[in-house]
């Protein structure tokens, strides 16, 4: 096993689905992954809900993601950006991280006006639009004012390795609109860690043993087991998981 195998410890010879959503999670909860700045996520942490610090913008869409290792790559283990030098592992119900599903469209299927960003690096939560691929870095969308109100957003992006190379399958994001944000904050959310230090020390063993494996990265406890989490054949659909739905790879 390489050093550059995928986060998915769990996974075997078999090909690894072009989308898949893929987790750590148990009987009851599903664990997603959102970085923010200190101030957010210290407040966070204390409070068990994320909005308990005044510098959570509700307002804005924020994006979480089940797969550790592209919250890695986002976040740069952490060492990217300020805004996002904390990471948080947020635990839900299984019914509510699947009722969000419900309420997603790809954001491929959106129409929007795109304008430049906020700048990003601040207090705040994340840009509006994830970079990936629906969307390009520095922008995000903004709506029409007499439009409904946004839907939960879904992108496909490229998982990566703990090492952040990419690989040809996608892993799920989920952007929460400020529509749904106040549901989600007070009452979907039934767990809050600080994983901040566990992505450092994984970026300190990566760099100091180039030849670390992945089961001893699971070993130690820096790499979660990951596994397929399975939906509906109507929500496959809907989000595009379903292969003759898919264009193809790496166009869509």
């Amino acid at each position: 096993m390489t050093s550059e195998t995928p986060t998915q410890a769990t996974a075997t010879e078999f090909q690894t689905p072009y989308r898949q959503i893929r987790a750590l999670y148990d009987d009851e909860t599903i664990t997603v992954y959102q970085a923010y700045n200190r101030a957010i996520a210290s407040a966070a942490v204390a409070a068990q809900k994320l909005h308990a610090s005044p510098k959570f913008r509700p307002t804005r869409m924020t994006w979480i993601k089940p797969s550790w290792a592209w919250m890695l790559y986002r976040a740069g283990y952490s060492y990217k950006d300020p805004g996002q030098e904390r990471i948080l592992a947020l635990k839900m119900r299984h019914a509510d991280f699947v009722g969000l599903l419900e309420k997603a469209v790809l954001t491929t299927h959106a129409a929007a006006v795109e304008t430049p960003a906020e700048t990003g690096g601040s207090s705040n939560n994340e840009e509006a639009v994830e970079p990936g691929a629906g969307a390009k870095k520095g922008r995000r969308q903004r709506r029409d004012p007499a439009a409904k109100p946004p839907d939960v957003k879904v992108q496909w992006d490229p998982e990566r390795t703990v090492r952040l190379g990419r690989l040809e399958y996608r892993s799920i994001q989920i952007g929460i609109p400020a529509a749904v944000s106040p549901e989600w904050t007070e009452n979907w959310i039934v767990g809050i860690e600080d994983v901040t230090e566990k992505a450092r020390e994984l970026k300190r063993v990566l760099d100091e043993r180039p030849d670390v494996t992945l089961a001893e990265l699971v070993e130690m406890g820096l790499v979660p087991v990951e596994r397929p989490f399975e939906v509906s054949e109507s929500l496959q659909k809907s989000l595009r998981m379903v292969l003759e739905d898919l264009g193809e790879p790496g166009t869509s």
